[in-house]
């Protein structure tokens, strides 16, 4: 469903991923855990371009989500100028290719053979960035309701601006949804009388409301008090049971354990170790790891 490609990215000097790759499955359950600033959020809000990667590719289903980048298609480089130069020098091709990558030697004028083939296949691959996004819902740590809404009206809002629904239509698919989580009752109340339980619980659904085929949870339990988090991870177990492909970042090590069929363990914006939930919690290989679970769990 999901491929991510070798990607990279900074923020000025700050080298926050560095050449991350994975898939994501359809009705997989992925939770990517470890320490604060090693990327983790960053690698999620790749997956829909909230952050656009400095380098690498993020793939959809088959289609290009990110921008192409060449240096992962040996084909394109084998026409640019720097490998036919290269190469007419007496350097091997795979020589050539590891050079040109490795330095990131491709410029501006590589010749219009390249530059056709460039354009080619960014535009038979390409998706548009705002379809893609319809069907990756995103929770964020910080519930983002629109607080002069209200609960209605923050879960039919989107599909029926968007032409998604009918109104009658959207709201029959949130009253549908709130009577899932129990809170029927508060679909006119407003996101300021809610508790911070309540209000991630209709930010889960709201993302539930546009159908998607996979839900991106950041931290979806930090911003709660302890005494909330339970019936919010509960809604995540049960869309969990339900088959949605999802991709949790999160610090709740007993809730991953239980619920993800592959843990990712990143580190300094690099994979260090991914697995079964046995096998990352009940073996780690990577000593990084291990320290991370040792303080914890």
């Amino acid at each position: 469903m999901i491929s991510v490609k070798n990607i990279y990215k900074s923020f000025g000097k700050l080298s926050v991923l560095n050449g991350i790759s994975c898939d994501i499955k359809d009705g997989e359950r992925v939770a990517i855990i470890g320490p604060s600033g090693s990327g983790k959020s960053t690698l999620l809000r790749c997956l829909n371009l909230l952050e656009v990667p400095t380098r690498g590719e993020i793939w959809v289903n088959g289609s290009l989500l990110s921008g192409l980048d060449p240096y992962l298609h040996p084909e394109l480089i084998r026409l640019s100028a720097t490998y036919k130069k290269r190469i007419a020098a007496g350097g091997s091709d795979k020589t050539v290719i590891s050079e040109i990558t490795d330095g990131r030697l491709l410029g501006r004028f590589e010749g219009g053979e390249y530059r056709r083939e460039y354009r080619r296949l960014a535009e038979q691959n390409a998706i548009d960035i705002n379809l893609a996004r319809r069907k990756m819902g995103m929770v964020f740590q910080h519930f983002n309701l629109f607080n002069n809404k209200t609960v209605i009206e923050n879960l039919t809002l989107v599909p029926v601006q968007l032409g998604l629904k009918t109104r009658a239509e959207a709201e029959a698919r949130a009253l549908e949804l709130l009577r899932r989580i129990g809170l029927e009752d508060k679909r006119d109340e407003y996101p300021s009388k809610l508790s911070g339980g309540q209000k991630q619980r209709v930010a889960i659904i709201r993302a539930l409301a546009m159908d998607p085929d996979v839900l991106l949870f950041d931290e979806p339990t930090s911003a709660l008090d302890p005494e909330m988090v339970g019936e919010v991870l509960d809604l995540m177990k049960s869309l969990a049971g339900d088959g949605m492909t999802m991709v949790i970042v999160t610090h709740e090590m007993g809730f991953a354990r239980e619920v993800a069929d592959r843990i990712i363990f990143v580190d300094g914006g690099k994979i260090a170790e991914e697995g079964r939930p046995d096998e990352v919690f009940g073996s780690p290989k990577n000593a990084r790891l291990r320290e991370f679970l040792s303080k914890v769990l």
